[in-house]
């Protein structure tokens, strides 16, 4: 069995403010999501810049039915929050609660990257200075990172397939494209489905910092400029997306509102070094070539990529080199943007970001600009679109998350017509 799977519903926590709309509106006016950090002294690692959630007040969801009160905030990470948050904004954006389909076929795959970082940070300074037995009961339960996808399953009711996928920066792509599966294969009718995270300490900068993947930028507009000769190094972010994926049918039989279809989906994995992509590009072409073929489309017919663009040195270009393994001659003619370049690189929650913004690029006809841009890298030749937004129709769209392991995932997203 086959079926086709949509998205009928969206929530974000991202840099550029929380809920789909008001993120959308700053990536269309091309507005940069990035502050100077202010959470501990910068001096220490050298790091700037961060793409740091600022508009999220928790107080507001203690009264909204779906989200938390203020005891259990308490007993909930950062991350765990923002996931509920997200998961909360996409089914009022659905449109449904789901209670006519078997909670038994309905999932939440949430993944995450590094869980309860700035917990596991703070409850260590407990241990160091008073011993163990003044940590807290709730450390493990908070700071695993399973636990946004378990939340979200204690306040939906959805009791289908539940699990955190952790592949680095290509974890919610990964979960997105399992939940996929999982619908069109017929073990699920309803899903959500993306990831979450929360970086803003100096613990999580220092160890990114000190592998040298962070850029140490001062400037605000120059900090994160992917594919540019003069980047060196991303900026980390922060926040969360979910997506509510519907079997098509269903979500026709009730008139919902769809944003794209879900088409294909590529996973690999390089078999190559711990952080460095393989410089021939070989496997994550082969990624998006597996997206495309499960889609059935050809390069020619894919408008738009949303490319991985963490804004270092080598993921561009080798990002560059596996866009044309998988498009060859076709390279030169689609779209490719960073969507980094104005919120930075959300770790496990970029992916389900970033096919927020697939979404509404398909749905509203808008390629959005890659910013920061200036100076030519003749390594990375394609079209970026570094001087403007372009306003098209966008047929089909591909979104790349390349994670640290090797780990590759390719979403692909169309334009529903019928």
């Amino acid at each position: 069995m086959s079926r086709r799977v949509v998205i009928t519903g969206m929530g974000a926590v991202t840099p550029l403010g929380t809920g789909v709309d008001k993120f959308w509106q700053g990536i269309k006016d091309n507005k940069i999501g990035f502050s100077f950090i202010d959470a501990f002294d910068t001096e220490r690692t050298g790091v700037k810049i961060g793409g740091i959630v600022r508009d999220f007040d928790e107080t507001q969801y203690f009264d909204v039915e779906g989200c938390f009160d203020k005891k259990e905030s308490k007993r909930m990470d950062t991350f765990t929050k923002y996931a509920v948050v997200a998961s909360h904004e996409a089914l009022v954006d659905a449109g449904s609660d789901f209670s006519d389909i078997d909670p038994y076929r309905a999932g939440v795959i949430i993944g995450s990257g590094i869980g309860g970082i700035d917990l596991t940070l703070s409850e260590h300074n407990k241990f160091l200075a008073k011993g163990p037995g003044r940590m807290s009961a709730f450390y493990i339960p908070m700071m695993i990172s399973n636990m946004a996808a378990g939340t979200v399953s204690m306040k939906t009711g959805f009791r289908g397939a539940n699990f955190d996928i952790t592949t680095a920066c290509a974890s919610s792509t990964h979960s997105i494209g399992e939940a996929f599966r999982k619908i069109k294969d017929g073990y699920l009718d309803v899903a959500l489905a993306g990831g979450t995270e929360s970086t803003n300490v100096e613990f999580t900068y220092g160890g990114f910092a000190n592998m040298k993947a962070l850029t140490k930028s001062g400037d605000l507009e120059r900090a994160s400029i992917p594919f540019d000769k003069e980047r060196n190094g991303f900026v980390l972010g922060e926040g969360s997306a979910v997506l509510v994926l519907e079997e098509y049918e269903h979500a026709k039989a009730r008139g919902a509102k769809i944003y794209a279809e879900v088409a294909g989906y590529g996973a690999t994995c390089d078999g190559y070094h711990m952080t460095s992509p393989m410089p021939s590009g070989e496997a994550a072409g082969m990624g998006m070539k597996l997206a495309m073929e499960e889609a059935g489309l050809t390069p020619a017919d894919v408008d738009y990529i949303n490319a991985h663009g963490t804004s270092t040195g080598l993921n561009d270009k080798y990002e560059t080199a596996a866009i044309k393994v998988a498009f060859g001659d076709e390279a030169y003619n689609v779209k490719i943007n960073s969507t980094k370049s104005m919120i930075g690189h959300l770790l496990g929650a970029a992916g389900a970001v970033e096919a927020v913004v697939c979404a509404k690029s398909i749905e509203e006809g808008f390629i959005h600009r890659t910013i920061g841009y200036k100076v030519p890298d003749e390594e990375c030749d394609l079209n970026y679109c570094t001087e403007k937004n372009v306003e098209q129709e966008v047929r089909a769209a591909l979104s790349n998350s390349l994670g640290f392991g090797g780990h590759n995932a390719t979403l692909c997203f169309k334009k529903i017509y019928d």
